[in-house]
């Protein structure tokens, strides 16, 4: 009966935690570049929990081991918003920008031009070019960036003038990257970066949605809640039947 609440207790700590992760996914279903989350779980056999009554596999107890999570890397699909300073990238790559942390990589391509003239991204980092921070000029106009990301615009005298390429990143072990806020990732130690694939292309005016599939996050959110709900009355039902064994093992023997 208490290995009957253990491994109730067990997958109820696993679908907490898969519940947190599905949520955050529906929060981020309209942020720009975000990848969901998903929730990897195993068994795990308890060598010194037992049930000697039974023999073969029913002898070890079987508990849901929470693992950990893990990143789906896939593409979002691609929304034209026709602002030229809106990139996407089509295929495998990442942006390079430069935080207060450090570099980091996100296929958020919604950029705008800051007060000293450097290309950033929404959150202000400084957007990575083959040569370093991109920067404009006062009188720059009719920006164009092309689909291998480089940046030409029409200067002050009305010249074609480069700005810049986009630096485009790819690693050797993509699906080892670490999230660092909605969609930045950071490459931690042993993830190398490698040629970027040659059929990723950049799309001007256009972002990359979020890759959460809404309809599928919602009916796994509703999954969760029922099966957590079962196991409560599960659990409860064990709880009775061991009190009420208590109960009538501590009755006095009636006299005869």
């Amino acid at each position: 009966m208490e290995n009957a609440l253990l491994v109730g207790l067990s997958r109820q700590m696993g679908l907490s935690h898969e519940l947190d992760v599905v949520s955050n996914n529906i929060a981020n279903i309209n942020t720009t570049g975000f990848k969901a989350d998903n929730a990897a779980f195993s068994e795990f056999l308890m060598s010194n929990a037992r049930d000697n009554d039974f023999s073969g596999k029913d002898k070890r107890v079987s508990f849901v081991q929470d693992r950990n999570t893990w990143i789906d890397l896939s593409q979002g699909a691609v929304e034209r918003t026709g602002n030229p300073l809106d990139v996407a990238v089509d295929g495998k790559g990442y942006l390079t920008v430069q935080t207060q942390r450090g570099q980091r990589y996100t296929r958020n391509g919604s950029l705008t031009i800051n007060a000293t003239g450097q290309l950033v991204t929404s959150e202000g980092d400084q957007v990575m070019g083959a040569a370093g921070p991109i920067t404009f000029q006062v009188n720059d106009h009719d920006i164009n960036i092309s689909s291998t990301g480089i940046i030409s615009v029409r200067d002050g005298t009305g010249a074609d003038a480069p700005r810049g390429q986009l630096q485009l990143t790819y690693f050797d072990r993509p699906q080892m990257l670490k999230k660092d806020g909605a969609s930045l990732f950071n490459a931690p130690a042993g993830v190398n970066t490698v040629a970027v694939p040659a059929n990723t292309r950049v799309v001007q005016g256009g972002l990359e949605k979020s890759n959460v599939h809404a309809i599928a996050a919602m009916a796994r959110m509703i999954e969760i809640t029922r099966s957590y709900s079962d196991i409560s009355a599960i659990l409860q039902q064990q709880s009775d039947q061991r009190r009420n064994a208590l109960q009538q093992l501590s009755q006095p023997p009636s006299s005869s």
